[in-house]
């Protein structure tokens, strides 16, 4: 269990490599000042793992798979799954072209309590439409969790849905460095 201090430790840590603090504009248009780079944090395995570690501890009880977002939850499922012991998929916004022709890569999670995993929450509608997507291969999916929950209404959006989220942190709670280093 992650205590206070270990987590503002970790949090000064996500801060120190992954936060940037430069303009800064989103797919969707929004603008930010500070930037959460979730690459990042993937490429530094100590950090990957003890964010995984603390992440552990939110995971419910009853989950029984782990479902990693196309891009950025990818990296975090891995570690997460190594940490819980718990199978993984991988979600694609859209399906392959080619190929296998998936959306969804990975352990056979039909029936399982699943559990999605991303880097960051906005507004929440990436993972209400993969959430659709699992519910959709038959995968019932109750929770949801994030390193990074930004105040952009994720949470409620997701609530309107039946899927709770569980954030390591909240924008509030990291502490930014200020620096404009390029990501």
């Amino acid at each position: 269990m992650t205590t206070r201090r270990t987590e503002a430790g970790l949090a000064a840590r996500l801060a120190e490599a992954a936060c940037v603090s430069a303009p800064f504009k989103l797919s969707d248009g929004t603008h930010l000042s500070t930037y959460f780079d979730e690459f990042r944090l993937a490429s530094d395995p100590t950090l990957l793992r003890d964010t995984a570690r603390a992440l552990a501890n939110l995971v419910p009880t009853d989950a029984q798979a782990l479902a990693g977002i196309e891009l950025g939850g990818i990296p975090l499922v891995v570690a997460l799954s190594a940490a819980t012991g718990l199978p993984a998929v991988f979600v694609r916004r859209l399906p392959k072209l080619y190929g296998s022709h998936r959306q969804i890569e990975g352990a056979d999670i039909t029936g399982l309590r699943t559990v999605l995993v991303d880097d960051v929450v906005r507004s929440g509608s990436q993972l209400l439409t993969m959430a659709r997507t699992l519910r959709m291969a038959g995968s019932p999916v109750t929770d949801a969790m994030c390193v990074l929950e930004r105040s952009l209404g994720g949470r409620a959006v997701l609530a309107e849905h039946r899927i709770t989220l569980r954030s390591l942190l909240t924008e509030e709670e990291l502490p930014v460095r200020h620096s404009s280093g390029a990501a």
